[in-house]
């Protein structure tokens, strides 16, 4: 496991913070953080949460011949496995030092404490007996593992049910659940841990360190326990020189919260039996029922209405008259009218891009006057031509004469011009663009024409 360093400064500030009996979460020196215990829908699976730190506990069973030199005995396997999931700093596929310390001190707790009768689990005598497997993953590491893990270890024990089996000469039955009601193992005793951190060479304890405070540590002495004050295993790591005193300290504050957690696990345990015999809903979808994002839980707290009426007339007395304010509409155009602030109307207002493109429209429409005046040819002075065309969205003049027809350039104007004999031509223009547009090309055609007409 390779741990994310701290750097000097948080150090420092821990260890401070530490000397002055304060711990980053509000805790006193010898309290643990909260443990929460849920169950599965099946016996033999549960889940532990000591504060952020969360341990799955599933235990399995199968009927397998007996080691040679135990035949009357059950088989006990325990196995934890430490995944990337609970930390980064996990290697995934190879075990790593702290996987099998703590693997170790879980069998040495449990197997090795004979709090389950393993004699119990023979069905036959060097034939056939049962192997109990306890497999515990670690799904949220936030210190204290061997403490949650020995915890989910004896909770998931004392919940789980092996079928029930009959013997009869050879012949081993095996019954479902559904033929015959489970049978639970037999346990003498619940060991559980209880680390305690020391800092500064031993001078100064925690109980229950979490992930931060495990990194500043100097040791760590864990003692394995039951509720009669029994101890189980003992295990002292981190080359702390350790007195007498202390570890008989650790050990009268050991007995007070191994008999709190035992308290807890039973009450937990009869929780559950109790759900399961009414028919009620359990398992691990209940348990996280209340913690949904769309959930919003508060304590529920007296309220004293006696005196509200009065405190309302005197906050109403206290505060100030509202101001009398009366709106006066605006009149914008006859028949229109306007209450408060608004923003002013936008509507017939160009955007950029048809600005571009109207301006763009009446350039050619200068282009096509100068290319009138340079060909000669004036409307008002053609009265041989036959007839004048313009197509819709494209401006195009022929005049009809015995020569071929004049086509002249294209223009966004809309114009049709009409020549009759012998009359004055009509003239109708028809345009899409606004009224600004129109006028501002035709103030230089006008004077082309004079200049023009001058010079004849």
């Amino acid at each position: 496991m390779k741990e994310t360093p701290l750097s000097n400064c948080e150090r420092r500030f821990l260890l401070r913070a530490i000397e002055e009996k304060k711990r980053l979460d509000g805790r006193q020196t010898y309290d643990y953080r909260n443990i929460r215990i849920s169950f599965g829908t099946d016996y033999g699976c549960c889940i532990v949460e000591l504060g952020k730190t969360r341990v799955l506990g599933q235990v399995s069973c199968e009927l397998v011949s007996p080691k040679l030199n135990r035949a009357t005995e059950g088989i006990l396997f325990f196995n934890l496995e430490l995944s990337q999931m609970a930390a980064p700093a996990f290697e995934p596929g190879r075990q790593s030092d702290l996987l099998v310390k703590l693997n170790r001190l879980l069998e040495r707790c449990l197997r090795n404490s004979k709090c389950i009768d393993t004699e119990s689990l023979c069905v036959v005598a060097g034939e056939k007996v049962w192997q109990i497997r306890v497999d515990l993953h670690l799904l949220n590491h936030d210190g204290n593992i061997i403490d949650a893990a020995s915890i989910a270890a004896i909770v998931a024990l004392c919940h789980f049910r092996r079928p029930d089996v009959s013997v009869q000469g050879d012949e081993v039955t095996l019954y479902t659940p559904e033929e015959r009601d489970p049978v639970p193992l037999s346990i003498h005793h619940m060991p559980i841990c209880v680390s305690f951190a020391f800092f500064q060479q031993g001078t100064y304890l925690l109980v229950d360190p979490n992930e931060r405070e495990e990194c500043v540590m100097d040791g760590l002495l864990v003692i394995a326990m039951n509720k009669h004050r029994e101890i189980c295993t003992i295990q002292s790591s981190g080359g702390i020189m350790l007195l007498k005193d202390q570890v008989l300290r650790c050990s009268k504050i050991a007995g007070v919260k191994v008999a709190e957690i035992t308290e807890l696990i039973l009450k937990a345990l009869e929780n559950d039996q109790k759900v399961r015999k009414e028919g009620g809903k359990f398992g691990f979808a209940e348990s996280i029922a209340n913690q949904r994002i769309t959930a919003f839980k508060m304590e529920k707290a007296p309220i004293d209405t006696s005196d509200v009426e009065e405190k309302a007339e005197e906050i109403i007395a206290e505060a100030e008259p509202p101001s009398e304010v009366v709106s006066t509409p605006v009149l914008w155009t006859p028949g229109t009218a306007q209450i408060g602030e608004g923003v002013e109307n936008s509507w017939g207002d160009l955007e950029d891009s048809e600005k571009e493109d109207d301006e763009g429209g009446g350039d050619e429409a200068i282009i096509l006057d100068s290319i009138k005046m340079d060909t000669g040819v004036e409307v008002s002075d053609i009265g041989s031509q036959e007839m004048g065309f313009h197509h819709v969205g494209q401006t195009r003049l022929e005049f009809l004469t015995s020569d071929a027809p004049i086509i002249l350039s294209d223009s966004e104007e809309e114009e049709m011009i009409i020549l009759e004999p012998d009359k004055n031509p009509k003239k109708i223009r028809t345009q899409t663009t606004s009224a600004k547009q129109e006028k501002a090309p035709s103030k230089k055609p006008v004077k082309r024409r004079k200049k023009k007409r001058a010079a004849n």
